[in-house]
């Protein structure tokens, strides 16, 4: 076939080229919790902006800072792509920069990778530290409206554009230590029958070569899944930037040198190079060299593992740990009760930071200088023995920014010692149902505080490897780092689910009363839905400020229901919130409602409340009557209960 089909798409996608040139094209994307337009954020982001693109260029295209205090510090980090020219770089930054102030004016989260003809440049900017931390989300896409037709003609340019993504990933991630920017590839290739194509890959570099290597794959798989047979487009994270087009972009391509096509191969070649498998089906010369690149990928990858599981093995040791695999494999820590009694000065009452109803927590601190908290349950509990367990094999396994992660676990001299990572603004409910410490929680850091949790129980219901419910959820057990970022501790009572389980009945009632779903509490019968209940409870909470239990004779959902119905919902709402948007409150408040409405099936899920608390436009579903438990359902104490009846199940990844 001849060229006039490659032809017209080079033509307009080189008119595309020049309608980018003339205007810029910046990839914006604003996500995560919005502030409180009279708050100081906006001023600290502007300040931070300030002189941000002059940091860029006197830090050889790299820069990384923060400015203003908590709960309003801004977080930025910005970059030019490498071999930028100085000039460029600073106007690079300094638009996109402005442009994100313009169009990100209510959210805290955002990344804008864009440019023009002479420089491509990322500034991103949160109110959470970004540096070394990968970020595979939100996708910022964008596509040639052009397709590659016919089909026959796309059979040929796919292999030769596979071939040359392999090129530009192993370039880029092949970390180029003599720069700041060293995560970078850039590279142009003759194709059969089209026009050469270019192609960029770059990844921050305060990132892994690991991390960048996951990234750009991430980018690449995306963009393969659902626009593979564009005439070219790009696919962006916060953490990297893949682009490929007929054209060359953002001048990142005036010194490479171009890589000829590939020889076309004759038919009858291929049919004497060719095999065939056990049915008898030919498999070409590529299909040969697929399967070995497949094979020495996965064999890369099992390295990579291993090495980083060494190094997990060098660090215990300098803390008193050692390893040891369960039955199943899964390898876990465990640490010497001896440098255990020394970071706690002998679980001394000093160092106390909590007590639950299995055990004492305690902070310690290894030789080293390294912060853990300390979980000792308490001696002789036939119930603690399961907990014990359940933890251990449960957090091993999970890993979420909202999740407490476990260490390691010590079980020696009578002892069952579980060691977390050290949490320093402890448990949530010290902060909301404390008069004076309650005033440092504005609605922006509520709203944080409530976004975190429901994304940890979105990862244990729908997006880990396994599918675990919680089963006693409540303030007491979110934990809150430095920044105020919530946790979800204590998997003593958590339940594995099978991957295409949805409810099961237990015997053992395990969890907070107040806190638990009727059907739970009342049948056994148990759900992601239960968990969705006691979030519904949580955030209610996290609204009024008070205790579930305060509202003696009917609790805090169906108090709020009765508000609800008369048309004051806001009656339920912390003084101290007075001065908040109110429409948000009660948009929130709404949602607590739905989950915590007595019909299991009616609760919405926790991907849908994600996408609620993410949206200013989204309409949510009115709710209805929450069960009406009464105060017999809430224990004196709020302390938790469990029953007898269920035993420790051996735990499978799904």
């Amino acid at each position: 076939m001849g060229k006039c089909p490659a032809l017209m798409i080079y033509l307009s996608s080189f008119i595309l080229f020049v309608l980018q040139t003339l205007h810029g094209v910046n990839s914006v994307e604003c996500f995560g919790s919005s502030y409180n337009r009279n708050s100081s954020y906006p001023k600290n982001r502007e300040k931070l902006f300030s002189d941000l693109a002059d940091k860029v260029v006197a830090n050889r295209g790299f820069y990384n800072a923060s400015f203003g205090q908590y709960p309003d510090r801004v977080y930025a980090l910005a970059m030019c792509a490498r071999g930028y020219d100085e000039e460029a770089c600073f106007s690079c930054v300094q638009s996109l920069a402005l442009d994100k102030q313009n169009k990100c004016q209510s959210r805290k989260d955002s990344f804008i990778w864009g440019g023009n003809d002479d420089v491509s440049c990322l500034v991103r900017s949160s109110n959470n530290s970004t540096f070394r931390s990968l970020q595979l989300s939100p996708p910022f896409v964008s596509v040639s409206p052009n397709s590659i037709e016919p089909s026959k003609t796309l059979t040929i340019f796919v292999p030769q554009w596979e071939a040359m993504v392999n090129r530009t990933l192993k370039a880029a991630t092949k970390a180029n230590t003599s720069s700041v920017l060293k995560y970078y590839s850039a590279g142009k290739a003759g194709f059969t029958e089209f026009p050469d194509v270019y192609m960029l890959m770059q990844c921050t570099p305060d990132i892994t070569s690991e991390d960048c290597n996951a990234c750009l794959e991430g980018c690449v798989v995306y963009f393969r899944t659902k626009y593979l047979g564009r005439g070219g487009g790009m696919v962006s994270f916060p953490s990297c930037f893949f682009r490929w087009d007929f054209y060359p972009f953002h001048g990142a391509f005036d010194d490479v040198t171009r890589v000829p096509a590939p020889p076309p191969r004759p038919y009858v070649q291929e049919k004497e190079n060719s095999k065939t498998d056990k049915k008898g089906r030919s498999i070409g010369f590529g299909g040969i060299i697929a399967i070995i690149a497949v094979f020495t990928f996965i064999n890369i990858l099992v390295f990579i593992g291993f090495i980083q599981v060494y190094a997990q093995r060098r660090n215990l040791k300098n803390v008193g740990g050692a390893e040891y695999s369960d039955s199943d494999g899964q390898f876990m820590l465990r640490f010497d009760l001896g440098m255990i009694i020394i970071a706690t000065d002998d679980f001394s009452s000093e160092n106390t930071l909590g007590q639950g109803g299995f055990g004492t927590v305690y902070k310690g601190t290894f030789p080293n200088g390294k912060e853990v908290a300390v979980k000792r349950l308490t001696k002789g509990s036939g119930q603690g023995d399961i907990e014990f367990k359940n933890e251990v094999s449960l957090l091993t396994r999970l890993q979420h920014r909202n999740l407490v992660k476990l260490l390691g676990f010590c079980n020696e001299g009578g002892e069952e010692i579980l060691v977390y990572e050290f949490v320093p603004n402890a448990s949530l409910d010290n902060f909301i149902f404390d008069e004076e410490k309650r005033s440092l929680l504005t609605w922006e850091v509520r709203f944080k505080i409530i976004e975190g949790i429901a994304r940890g129980l979105l990862y244990l219901h729908e997006d880990s490897h396994l599918k675990i419910i919680h089963r006693d959820l409540k303030l007491s057990n979110i934990l809150l780092d430095a920044e105020m970022n919530p946790k979800v501790a204590d998997f003593g009572t958590a339940r594995l689910f099978d991957t295409d389980e949805t409810r099961a009945e237990t015997k053992r009632i395990a969890g907070t009363r107040g806190y638990m779903a009727p059907e739970y509490l009342n049948r056994g019968e148990i759900s992601a839905k239960s968990d969705v209940y006691s979030f519904g409870v949580m955030l209610l909470e996290m609204i009024s400020g008070e205790k579930n239990k305060s509202y003696e004779g009917e609790g805090l959902a169906a108090f709020t229901w009765k508000r609800w119905v008369e048309g004051k919902p806001e009656i339920i709402i912390d003084p101290l919130l007075i001065e908040h948007p109110r429409n948000e409150i009660i948009k929130l408040i709404k949602i607590g409602l739905l989950c915590v409405q007595e019909n299991a099936a009616k609760r919405p899920t926790m991907s849908s409340v994600i996408i609620w608390l993410g949206s200013e436009t989204i309409l949510t579903p009115l709710p209805n009557a929450p069960a009406f438990t009464g105060s017999q359902s809430q224990s004196e104490s709020g302390t938790t209960m469990s029953m007898s009846g269920d035993v420790f199940t051996e735990l499978t990844c799904r």
